[in-house]
């Protein structure tokens, strides 16, 4: 701000202290303000997730992780509109456990949301599956698989306990390869 000045109050102790003074309010500004437009989008509002979740009907849990009350909050924005298995495959796509498949049984009346991202059970099937539940009709069944890593699969890289232990790999490595 200094530089906007003429230069000879550079000299002068009490221009200087309210130029100071004055950064300092208008730096704390510019922060708060950057921080109120964050929270104008779910995947950077934090103290603001409230507000989104009381727009969108969804009660408050403060308890819960931010990333797992944004999921929500994503998924609910996106089951907005007529039900496809588009919009499906949205809405179990918008948490944390990645790409899914649904499959499709109609004479049985049932859908089959299939995890292929990640392997295991996601960190809140339980909301994953209300707000599935939420939009997809209440005549249709709907079912959950998840994938693992199966014996089998670690019988075909390694032929006994002692060449997997030798490998060095932890349990999440093996997942992953």
């Amino acid at each position: 701000m200094s530089d906007y000045l003429p230069k000879y109050y550079e000299d002068i102790r009490e221009v200087n202290a309210i130029i100071k003074a004055e950064s300092e309010a208008f730096e704390q500004f510019n922060e708060d303000a950057a921080d109120v437009l964050a929270q104008f989008y779910i995947d950077t509002a934090t103290w603001g997730l409230a507000f989104w979740e009381w727009l969108c009907g969804i009660p408050v849990n403060e308890s819960k992780p931010i990333n797992q009350r944004r999921e929500l909050l994503r998924s609910k924005l996106r089951g907005i509109g007529t039900v496809t298995v588009g919009m499906i495959k949205n809405v179990a796509e918008s948490y944390a456990n990645g790409e899914v498949e649904i499959i499709e049984d109609s004479p049985n009346y049932t859908i089959t949301v299939k995890f292929v991202g990640k392997l295991g059970v996601p960190a809140n099937l339980a909301d994953i599956q209300q707000a599935l539940r939420d939009i997809i009709p209440a005549h249709l069944i709907v079912g959950f698989e998840f994938t693992y890593v199966t014996y089998n699969q670690l019988r075909e890289k390694y032929v006994n306990y002692d060449a997997l232990k030798a490998s060095g790999l932890t349990y999440a490595e093996l997942l992953i390869t």
